[in-house]
């Protein structure tokens, strides 16, 4: 009877390991961290079509998305779709597109992206963007071949539709490295 009380306690202990590591693989899964992958050349050259990221959930649950971040959403045309873009205009801005380059608010200086895969030539305007609040413009880096808010149906991300800041490219293994 000690013989079978004993392998029965060691069956209790494995399964409550597992149990514990499934509930905390959850947990983090869906509270602290989000996968994605980029299956375009829509980020190219910040991420390349096939990198895996993981992004941080709780990277805008105190502060905001800044212009710049590498953001993780839900695609406002399909929202079971995830993408990954940058962030260019923040809520309540005007933005402006006239011949390849932003101005944000009537600046006459455009906006400077160090980011961009190369000379943007498709697509560079004129666009007018006002963006409402609580919402953000997104864009790709790979200015020339990416499905960005240009030509969505619903042009902005809401706040409440953003999953988590871009932070590690971690496959292909030669990629791996943070996000810039």
């Amino acid at each position: 009877m000690e013989k079978l009380s004993s392998n029965t306690k060691e069956i209790l202990s494995w399964i409550l390991t597992f149990a514990l590591a499934i509930g905390a693989a959850f947990l983090i899964k869906n509270y602290l961290i989000i996968n994605a992958d980029v299956p375009t050349g829509s980020m190219e050259n910040t991420i390349m079509p096939g990198d895996r990221l993981i992004g941080n959930r709780l990277a805008y649950k105190k502060d905001a998305p800044e212009r710049g971040d590498v953001v993780i959403f839900h695609y406002p045309d399909d929202e079971e779709e995830l993408y990954v873009k940058r962030v260019i205009g923040l809520p309540g801005e005007t933005v402006d597109i006239e011949d390849g380059k932003i101005y944000i608010d009537g600046s006459e200086t455009a906006l400077e992206e160090t980011y961009l895969k190369e000379e943007w030539t498709v697509a560079t305007g004129p666009y007018h963007f006002e963006i409402p609040e609580d919402a953000y413009l997104v864009m790709g880096d790979n200015r020339n071949d990416s499905w960005d808010a240009r030509y969505w149906e619903n042009t902005y991300v809401y706040s409440d539709k953003i999953l988590g800041k871009g932070e590690v490219i971690y496959w292909p293994i030669q990629d791996f490295g943070k996000i810039k």
